[in-house]
């Protein structure tokens, strides 16, 4: 009974950190207003690290000695998760469409299952594939029953975004495996503070001004903050210690309701409609998560 309340716990905390991230979509969407997409994504994870290095410090956990092939893996998933995630997928953005986006996006849970089921010989099995498909089906119907959304034709953008899931999915499948030996504060905190730096390396190889200029308002200030802090800090941090509990399959799944909870703020703070399309988006996405996250033996 104590693991299927910790089990439950666990999905609760996921929830609300899917909410959270929801929440940051309409925030980097606002920054981009005023921000070159670089500059956003340096800047992020700039306060990511020092939010991390900060909490490490003051709980200073047991550092374990670490071998090369465990710096390599860190030094994987920083570039996979941090770097090329953030490159690829504001790149793509600029490319493609909203509509197209958000539904590429939704390829997470799958990605993340197939990448699980080949480094690890995980077994999704039909009912967590249904589950998974569910999910896929229920951020269709919400992105698709739209006025107004359509599907453009396939370009850079899309396969730039694709590219941005699968880095950030297998950075996923590295995790679980060092999470065996480390702990999620420092995995989490060592990947950020070398994702910043590669990203300071970038900007700095394309030359001083190719990140644009720095953002002059405190509102600008204030959300690149807490995008930084909140949204990628202690969400990812939750994140990457939630792969080591469950698995990166299970948790890939809650990944359906980031364009759930994001449209459910669109409209609530950019007074989006909000149709008949999102209730059944929202049943078939909890289905899907009840069916992605089930395990055998549930007590």
């Amino acid at each position: 009974m104590s693991d299927l309340r910790d089990r439950y716990g666990i999905q609760a905390v996921l929830l609300l950190s899917m909410a959270i991230w929801g929440l940051n979509v309409t925030i980097v969407k606002q920054l981009t207003n005023s921000l070159d997409p670089t500059m956003i994504a340096m800047l992020r994870m700039l306060v990511a690290s020092a939010t991390l290095t900060t909490i490490w410090l003051i709980r200073r956990p047991v550092l374990a000695r670490l071998d090369r092939r465990q710096w390599m893996g860190l030094a994987a998933c920083a570039f996979l998760m941090v770097y090329m995630n953030q490159i690829l997928f504001t790149e793509g953005m600029v490319r493609t469409t909203a509509t197209n986006g958000a539904l590429i996006m939704a390829l997470s849970p799958l990605a993340s299952g197939i990448i699980a089921a080949i480094a690890f010989g995980e077994r999704l099995g039909p009912v967590r594939l249904l589950g998974v498909l569910l999910g896929f089906v229920g951020v269709a119907i919400i992105i698709l029953g739209h006025a107004g959304a359509n599907l453009a034709e396939m370009g850079m953008g899309d396969l730039l975004v694709v590219a941005g899931i699968l880095s950030f999915s297998s950075g996923g499948a590295f995790i679980q495996g060092i999470a065996r030996r480390l702990d999620a504060l420092t995995i989490s905190g060592i990947i950020y503070v070398m994702g910043a730096m590669m990203l300071i390396a970038h900007t700095g190889l394309w030359g001083p001004g190719y990140g644009g200029a720095l953002p002059g308002s405190a509102w600008i200030w204030f959300l690149i903050i807490f995008s930084g802090s909140v949204s990628t800090a202690i969400v990812n941090l939750i994140w990457n210690n939630a792969i080591a509990r469950i698995g990166v399959a299970r948790a890939a799944v809650f990944l359906y309701w980031v364009p759930v909870f994001g449209g459910a703020f669109a409209a609530l703070l950019l007074d989006e409609h909000l149709g008949w399309n999102h209730l059944v988006g929202l049943v078939a996405v909890m289905a899907g998560t009840y069916l992605g996250t089930r395990t055998r033996n549930p007590v």
